[in-house]
């Protein structure tokens, strides 16, 4: 059995599979009369010529933890960014693009609530990990033609454990 290690989310290490979106550590300036800071571009939204922006809210369930590992899915046509809206944790888990996906390559993230994610086109992540029922989260990702996703589901013979106590 394979048990992930859930490493802490920071903009180094989530960097090989796209961008940090936090206000903490980043260069802001001053709008709006000097009342406001803006932390401009935190991330890039990626549609593909054929693609739209869009935006939506996603109310996650929790999963029963330890959750077995058992899919992973990627957009290839665009990027999908995830921002908390309640302030709570949430689990981040990913795989760098490519079309051969081995569990080794897995890599899990504790975000604190304060911290989203934007995956580039292409990377491989684990649907929604919330941690409080009901939980929800912004989302901007691709409208438009052609299949933007695919799943990759691990043998039954792998065991691939994620367990946000260990």
């Amino acid at each position: 059995m394979q048990r992930l290690k859930i490493e802490a989310l920071s903009k180094e290490a989530f960097a090989p599979f796209g961008d940090l979106i936090a206000s903490e550590g980043h260069d802001f300036f001053m709008i709006n009369n000097g009342s406001t800071r803006r932390y401009h571009r935190l991330a890039e939204v990626e549609t593909g010529s054929e693609g739209t922006p869009i935006i939506s809210i996603f109310r996650a369930q929790t999963l029963p933890m330890p959750l077995r590992v058992r899919m992973m899915e990627r957009h290839p046509l665009g990027s999908q960014a995830f921002i908390p809206m309640r302030g709570n944790p949430f689990l981040i888990l990913v795989a760098p693009p490519g079309d051969d996906l081995t569990s080794s390559q897995l890599r899990a993230f504790y975000s604190d609530g304060s911290q989203g994610v934007n995956y580039r086109p292409g990377v491989w992540h684990h649907p929604i990990l919330a941690l409080t029922d009901q939980d929800e989260f912004l989302v901007v990702d691709r409208a438009g033609p052609g299949n933007n996703c695919d799943e990759f589901f691990f043998a039954d013979s792998e065991e691939i454990m994620l367990d946000p106590k260990h």
